[in-house]
């Protein structure tokens, strides 16, 4: 096996490769404790050679989350999450592999090195960096304007208490006033020496006949925060009735602030979407606020645009479970309904629910408390399939021709269910809408099925276009890519078999790779040159990429070990060597009560372990060109062949013997 050679133990990623260098990964990597990154978000306690406490991904009331210094990595016996320190940030706070990174940088006063950043990139990244320091600023301007100046208290503040929201929700979303006055935050930007230039990208000041003046003049500001938790933009609402002036100003779309990727309110509903296994959806920026006061924590708000595929991404991360929540008339259907098709195809489970009595969330959540606004919402929720159906009918009344549109509409959605895991879930649809529409199932189904076709074809079409130029451009197969499926027991118990013994292999290759085999041999030698080709004793093809990658880093001079992998960006990789690194067999603290004498370890043989693992897949390998020899046995065949054939067996059987005398193990048939 030849496969691409990777430049480095954390060399996948080419955007992280660009802005962060090597040296500083390893530095952050050096610098970690699991104990106390994750002890500050969990409370742990010392549980043997361990430490456990109370799962943050999942409600439970015995402790079941283990967190394992010596092996870097976490597990929860009862949800079955496990990772590592990277992996535990990624989860819980919802950061990329760079972010994390940043975070930890950040934790450990590890100053970041970039390297291959063209002046473009550095330039686009510096301004960003101005961006975020910028409205830091300004949030915290607005703010102390709201809560300190007399202007703030008597127009901002009481309108805000007057719509209902108490002192500790204003500090929370950190809302903010703007003063009439026509440049005062412009004037303080600018003595703090905030370049204008920025000033004016931001959207926080304009331009106007050659003075700078503030944007947000006599308005509420909201802060719109990313996903750590950095001010990227605003939305100022207006206080006073105008008719000239809209009702809402936003930040413009710069390097940081693109209003298809945001979500209001994410950065502080995040835990709790992910806690509750749900996320509401509302418009607007003071639904969020009231449903947060009222204690219901997993929202976040559109901003009253259509959804985007990208916000649609952004919900996946917490959870597969949408529920919108709009106003009841005929804007908020039609709102709540635009682009709703995209989320079927992310696989999104999609709820409605549309608020009665021409009310919105932020006021229905006032006028009926949050018990009833919870027990309303969940008695409310309409799927979003058949609420649209209902919607389409209701609309199309008895004309024919409208009625056919309808059927193709709702078969054209019903196609986006495209998932292999949702098949079910789509024929239960075709079997529900064929119902309302008093139709032939097998005719919906027909045209269901056209849809899935045409997009089939376009796909495909697409995929021609773009298809690798060389087989080394190929995507790497996933597990069993291409393996006849196992029909009893017997055979799954077998391949169950194969496949631990196959990652006992590369763990002894992370574990002891660089150790010394001999005197002039490392683990790594033996395991790559002195034995059989260890490339054809291996099935799983994602444990092939990690001997892949194992192997070019090591004929570089580089000495990966375990945790090259527990913390490699490739999340794929990083899962498969925290499953490897199990928390199975580990030797009680307790033993030597019970016994005297130092035992041996895994660690002391560690050479037995390889000659183990590696005798296995040999001795598999034997049996597989045993049983392939008497396939070809059994044609066929002339006199020589026959001959050969025998002598092949005969030749196998021997291999196979002195191998089970030399490893002192039997295999029983």
């Amino acid at each position: 096996m030849s496969g691409q050679r990777a430049s480095g133990p954390f060399g996948k990623n080419k955007e992280l490769r660009r802005m962060i260098s090597q040296q500083t990964i390893q530095q952050i990597l050096s610098r970690i404790d699991i104990i106390e990154i994750v002890g500050s978000f969990v409370r742990l306690k010392k549980r043997g050679t361990n430490y456990l406490g109370l799962c943050p991904f999942h409600n439970e009331k015995t402790p079941s989350f283990t967190v394992s210094p010596v092996k870097e990595i976490y597990k929860c016996f009862g949800c079955g999450r496990s990772g590592n320190t990277i992996s535990f940030l990624m989860e819980h706070e919802k950061y990329s592999y760079a972010e994390a990174l940043r975070w930890l940088a950040a934790k450990y006063n590890v100053e970041i090195e970039e390297k291959e950043v063209s002046p473009e990139l550095r330039q686009q990244q510096q301004v960003a960096d101005s961006l975020y320091i910028l409205n830091g600023f300004a949030g915290k301007w607005f703010h102390d304007t709201l809560l300190q100046s007399e202007e703030g208290q008597d127009i901002g503040l009481s309108y805000l208490r007057q719509r209902g929201f108490n002192d500790d929700i204003i500090r929370k979303f950190n809302l903010g006033y703007s003063p009439e006055q026509r440049d005062a935050f412009a004037r303080a930007a600018l003595s703090a020496q905030y370049n204008l230039e920025y000033l004016q990208k931001s959207g926080l000041v304009v331009v106007r006949d050659d003075k700078p003046v503030d944007n947000y003049r006599g308005r509420i500001i909201f802060p719109i925060h990313n996903q750590t938790g950095k001010t990227i933009g605003f939305g100022a609402r207006i206080i006073k009735s105008n008719d000239k002036a809209p009702k809402y100003i936003n930040t413009p779309e710069n390097e940081i602030y693109v209003k298809s990727k945001i979500l209001y309110g994410s950065w502080l509903a995040r835990q709790a979407i992910d806690r509750q296994d749900e996320c509401l959806l509302v418009e607007g920026y003071t639904d969020v606020i009231s449903l947060h006061q009222a204690g219901i924590e997993n929202v976040v708000a559109s901003g009253g645009t259509s959804l985007t595929v990208d916000q649609l991404r952004l919900i996946k991360k917490y959870t597969n479970h949408l529920t919108i929540i709009y106003d009841g008339d005929s804007a908020g259907i039609k709102a709540a309904l635009r682009g709703l098709d995209m989320a079927l195809e992310e696989s999104l489970d999609v709820k409605l629910v549309l608020i009665p009595d021409k009310e919105d969330p932020d006021s229905y959540v006032r006028k009926v408390g949050a018990a009833a606004f919870r027990e309303f919402v969940a008695a409310a929720k309409k799927d979003f399939i058949l609420f649209q159906l209902e919607v389409a009918l209701k609309d199309a009344g008895t004309d024919t021709n409208r009625r056919a549109e309808v059927v193709n509409q709702v078969a054209e959605t019903i196609a986006r269910i495209n998932k292999a895991e949702d098949f079910t879930k789509r024929q239960d649809y075709i079997r529900q809408c064929s119902e309302i529409l008093r139709i032939e199932e097998t005719g919906l189904q027909a045209l269901v099925n056209k849809f899935i076709r045409d997009r089939i074809a376009k796909q495909e079409s697409k995929a021609a276009a773009a298809a690798p130029s060389s087989p080394e451009d190929m995507p790497l197969p996933q597990d069993g890519e291409g393996m006849p499926l196992p029909g009893d027991e017997e055979s799954i118990n077998l391949l169950f078999k194969h496949e631990q013994n196959e990652r006992g292999m590369i763990r002894s290759l992370l574990d002891f790779g660089l150790r010394p085999w001999d005197e002039n041999t490392s683990v790594a030698d033996y395991i790559f040159t002195a034995s059989a080709d260890i490339y054809d004793l291996i099935d799983n093809a994602r444990l092939l990429k990690i001997l892949d990658i194992y192997k070019n880093w090591y004929e570089e001079g580089l000495e990966p070990t375990i945790k090259s992998f527990l913390y490699h960006e490739d999340q794929e990789l990083s899962t498969l060597a925290v499953s490897i690194m199990d928390f199975h067999h580990e030797l009680s603290l307790n033993w030597k009560e019970h016994f005297d004498g130092k035992i041996a370890t895994r660690d002391d043989l560690y050479k037995e372990d390889v000659l183990s693992t590696m005798g296995y897949l040999k001795l598999r390998k034997i049996k597989r060109l045993m049983e392939e020899n008497q396939q070809d046995l059994s044609k066929p065949h002339t006199d020589e062949e026959q001959m050969v054939l025998l002598q092949t067996h005969l030749h196998l059987k021997k291999l196979e013997r002195d191998l089970m005398q030399h490893l002192g193990t039997v295999i029983v048939k």
